[in-house]
């Protein structure tokens, strides 16, 4: 970071993208805060592609410029106010990008502990999603998606194999040298190791023509003549693309990602091949981005099977590859049909997208011309994936259950219409228990002297509890202060609940799954609440403040001490 306002993220490749804070249309002290935590996210624990800090950037320079446009100009980030917050929030289209825009600013701004208990308790408000563009193919439909590409791809991978057994059989000497068998062999062989049918390079007018002999033998010199004949088409990698989403659930990036799948060894000479499937999604978050699968190869209706045809379609061009970079591990190549290009464009994850005349992977614009070509509306894997999760395997696919079921299920028009009673039913418990497990007391700055200080926080009106006692007063537990409209919490607290929220994780792993759900898990989750509310610097602040007194007082608490 230069002089504070310039910062350079280094992705995985070690590639260096530059955001220059100066262009900012706000004070130099704002700047200069907004560059701090934007750069603090630029390290590999956090973004690990320039894909990541640009999805960040650009909602923070609407954010600037919306500051920009206020009468009084906000100085720095101790002086924004909740209804500051509440006006850029209002001011967002309800789509998925103003949803981007407010989520990913709220994200930065809660890591500066400066700001405001009211506008740290207003960023940390709900934002509700937009409603999904992208809803599930209709069964008939996506039937179609799926016979197409079968079709396809099946007609590919017995090209290919049937000319793999005919050069295999040449490099066996089966066939008489000379002979049109013989001449068909020599062209695939050099067809494999160089990605070219033989032609003749000394003349320049002649560069790129199959020489005759070949031709002949090839049945001419066009692409289904020559290349096609080892290799995939760009077209139809993206059929093997579609077959994988139906067959497994994955998304076009999870797809795109795939390293060789290793074939791990089988129970003897006729057991069944069981492949090791890495599986990658950045979205996930670092330390989670990857995940294997092993899939057997036991029959024509396996899990594995679509696995060994896309291997022994695929064989010749990973090998050709491999020749030109021995360091890729790429599962989906295909051979443009295109003279090479000097340089390949990288994709999102600053990863190339192709070698020679080798392209690797499905494009998103690959994929919408497949689908306009075979005479679909739109590209088969964003609607395919959520057909595949919801209406056929009916469960996650690299996706925790809450995210299957928000993003997914729930906004399903075909999931809602089909089961109506059963989501009606589950969105009454989802609600229930976030209603359960919220953090309602108050923030404040200070301490207000007409409040009564309790264990955990300061009662406002014991005399009206929520919780009221047959006596009189109030009948709740000192944990479940943090559930009452009533309770405050303010700076002097934080160590204490941030003490108790670590206690109560530690208690996890001592006691029975059971035993720590019932007693302790409402307690725990409401903490985890005022975590997001707080951020994450004030609570390593408030975790590294613990005082000998908040241990005792804790522990009391714990141990059922302070029970009435």
């Amino acid at each position: 970071m230069d002089d504070g306002l310039v910062v350079e993220h280094r992705d995985r490749t070690g590639a260096v993208a530059v955001y220059d804070f100066r262009t900012l249309p706000v004070e130099d002290a704002l700047r200069r805060s907004l560059a701090r935590l934007f750069a603090a996210r630029c390290v590999p624990s956090r973004w690990t592609s320039h894909h990541s800090s640009r999805y960040f950037w650009l909602p923070l320079q609407a954010f600037a410029a919306y500051l920009a446009t206020l009468d009084a100009p906000v100085r720095d980030l101790d002086a924004l106010t909740a209804g500051m917050w509440k006006q850029w929030g209002l001011s967002r289209t309800n789509t998925r990008f103003g949803y981007r825009q407010i989520t990913t600013v709220r994200g930065l701004l809660l890591d500066d502990p400066r700001l405001s208990a009211a506008a740290r308790e207003a960023l940390a408000r709900r934002v509700l999603q937009p409603p999904a563009k992208e809803v599930s193919f209709q069964e008939a439909e996506f039937d179609t998606i799926v016979t197409t590409a079968r079709r396809m791809f099946r007609t590919a991978h017995l090209r290919i194999t049937d000319n793999a057994r005919h050069l295999a059989q040449w490099r066996s000497g089966t066939f008489a040298r000379g002979s049109e068998a013989w001449l068909l062999g020599e062209a695939l062989n050099c067809l494999a190791r160089t990605g070219e049918a033989p032609h003749d390079t000394r003349v320049r007018r002649q560069r790129g023509r199959v020489l005759a002999r070949y031709a002949r033998v090839l049945g001419g010199e066009r692409p289904e003549h020559t290349w096609q004949r080892l290799f995939l088409t760009r077209m139809e990698t993206v059929a093997l693309g579609v077959l994988l989403l139906a067959e497994h659930g994955w998304n076009l990036s999870v797809i795109n990602r795939l390293k060789v799948p290793q074939a791990t060894p089988d129970a003897g000479v006729d057991g069944p091949r069981i492949y090791r499937v890495e599986l990658e999604k950045h979205k996930r978050g670092v330390g989670r981005y990857f995940e294997t699968r092993n899939l057997t190869d036991d029959g024509a209706a396996s899990a594995g099977r679509l696995i060994t045809q896309a291997l022994e379609a695929t064989v010749f061009a990973r090998a050709a590859v491999h020749t030109l970079s021995p360091d890729t591990d790429r599962f989906l190549i295909w051979r443009s049909a295109k003279a090479p290009l000097e340089a390949h464009p990288q994709d999102e994850t600053g990863r190339k997208s192709g070698i020679g005349v080798f392209g690797f992977g499905i494009s998103g614009s690959t994929a919408k011309t497949w689908a306009t070509q075979q005479g679909f509306s739109s590209s088969p894997f964003r609607r395919g994936r959520r057909t595949v999760n919801t209406l056929r395997r009916r469960a996650p696919g690299q996706n925790s259950q809450a995210t299957h079921d928000r993003v997914y299920t729930l906004t399903d028009p075909q999931v809602r219409q089909s089961a109506v009673p059963v989501i009606a039913e589950a969105a009454e418990t989802v609600v229930a228990s976030a209603r359960a497990t919220v953090f309602s007391a108050g923030l404040r700055e200070e301490a207000d002297p007409a409040d009564q200080p309790t264990a955990t926080v300061d009662c406002h009106d014991y005399d009206n509890s929520p919780y009221p006692d047959p006596g009189g007063g109030c009948s709740a537990s000192f944990l479940m202060c943090l559930a009452c409209p009533n309770a405050r919490v303010h700076p002097a607290h934080h160590s204490r609940l941030a003490h108790l929220h670590h206690a109560l994780a530690n208690l996890r792993t001592a006691l029975e799954p059971g035993e720590w759900q019932r007693q302790w898990e409402e307690g725990h989750a409401r903490l985890e609440h005022l975590k997001g509310q707080l951020g994450t610097a004030v609570w390593t602040r408030a975790l590294a403040d613990v005082t000998d007194t908040d241990r005792e007082l804790i522990a009391l608490l714990l141990n059922g001490d302070l029970d009435p």
